[in-house]
């Protein structure tokens, strides 16, 4: 291909087509200048372009399938004289799916192309589970979703994954301790197979990073730190709205800083008996907690030990990043009293402490966040002006 100059026709009308599918998209948004659904004249005045263009822009995205002529209201159809036309960005047009891949569970949402949540499935997995029968489980939950919604595997446009471990940019874990088999595994690649539209593979941390930032606890800061708390917590950020992976997808990988002082492992940290606990075991965790409420003293050091380890690792990201919020998210979060420590010994630590506050999506911001990667892709393909948020560099 030639290179793209801005007197470039082709370019123009890419741009054209993409302000003015923009400008129907949201038109929905109470916070739009236009009514739900507009009339070339509205479009001509919102987006600044011409007549003829935005005429031709519209047939454009007629014929593609996007927009449809919307039916006249009844005020105006009792009017004398034809009604003026109207238009509607067609969010019916294709389906996204958002995949969670966990150590316990299978959850995915299912949305139309304005994000709206249509549907959702979740399944149990054995911790256990050797991930040839993990990744049946998730073609088990997909199967179920498409069929009660009845949506076709063709419509389809994208598919969002978060899995733990370290992902690479075409979907392969470079390393995945937390489920049995998952280093290595050209993770992308095969789920691929199952689907006929792109599959964008994410750390789950990231993901909830990216689903707090858009539709929980941080959608007003653009920099944030989100920490999926547990036994080995990690973490996603985003700096200056954008997701940050780091170079290799390692960013926030928070759980392995115990080895740079050869500390005890985190399954070590909450142990009352000596014995390290199964990293996957919630609850064998949740029991140490419950007893340190009830006042048992070797689990009352056991979680002493896990709190300090936990502000360690935030506290080094904090101080790397500077956000303006840390969102505590995973199972940590539910646990009374986590919070407050934190934002005591952070404000102890850090030249300008963070807001610390629970995640407002709790055990949906993975899949969430998963859902967000497949709504990126997708307008990154309508609006290809601007970066998305998830983009890959």
């Amino acid at each position: 291909m030639g290179r793209l100059t801005g007197g470039d026709p082709s370019l123009l009308r890419r741009i054209n087509s993409a302000v003015v599918l923009h400008a129907l998209r949201t038109a929905v948004s109470p916070a739009s200048p236009l009514s739900t659904a507009p009339t070339l004249t509205d479009l001509v005045k919102v987006t600044g372009l011409s007549r003829p263009t935005v005429e031709g822009v519209i047939e454009g995205l007629m014929e593609s399938g996007l927009v449809v002529e919307a039916p006249a209201g009844e005020g105006e159809a009792r009017r004398q004289g034809r009604p003026a036309r109207r238009f509607r960005f067609r969010v019916e047009a294709g389906h996204l799916l958002g995949i969670e891949i966990g150590p316990h569970r299978i959850a995915a949402l299912m949305a139309d192309l304005s994000g709206r949540v249509m549907g959702s499935a979740s399944l149990d997995v054995p911790e256990t589970a050797p991930a040839d029968e993990r990744l049946d489980r998730v073609r088990d939950a997909v199967a179920d979703l498409l069929a009660r919604s009845g949506v076709p595997r063709s419509g389809l446009r994208a598919v969002g994954v978060a899995s733990p471990g370290i992902v690479e940019a075409d979907g392969t874990v470079r390393l995945g301790t937390a489920l049995p088999g998952w280093t290595g595994l050209p993770l992308g690649e095969r789920l691929r197979r199952s689907f006929r539209c792109p599959v964008l593979v994410e750390n789950d941390a990231n993901a909830a990073a990216v689903a707090e930032h858009w539709k929980g606890a941080a959608t007003g800061s653009d920099d944030v730190v989100f920490v999926l708390a547990g036994l080995s917590p990690g973490a996603g950020s985003l700096i200056g709205g954008r997701l940050h992976r780091g170079f290799g997808g390692a960013a926030g990988e928070i759980g392995a800083l115990h080895l740079l002082g050869r500390e005890a492992t985190p399954e070590e940290v909450l142990s009352t008996t000596g014995e390290p606990l199964h990293p996957l075991d919630e609850a064998q965790v949740a029991r140490v907690f419950a007893l340190a409420r009830e006042g048992d003293e070797q689990a009352a050091a056991a979680v002493e030990r896990f709190m300090r380890r936990l502000v360690h690792d935030v506290a080094a990201l904090v101080l790397a990043l500077d956000p303006e919020m840390v969102v505590v998210g995973g199972w940590a979060a539910g646990i009374s009293g986590v919070l407050e420590p934190l934002r005591t010994e952070l404000a102890r630590y850090c030249l300008r402490p963070p807001q610390v506050v629970q995640s407002m999506l709790g055990e949906a911001a993975v899949a969430t966040g998963a859902l967000r990667l497949a709504l990126d892709h997708v307008e990154k393909q309508l609006f290809a002006v601007e970066s998305t948020v998830t983009a890959r560099r």
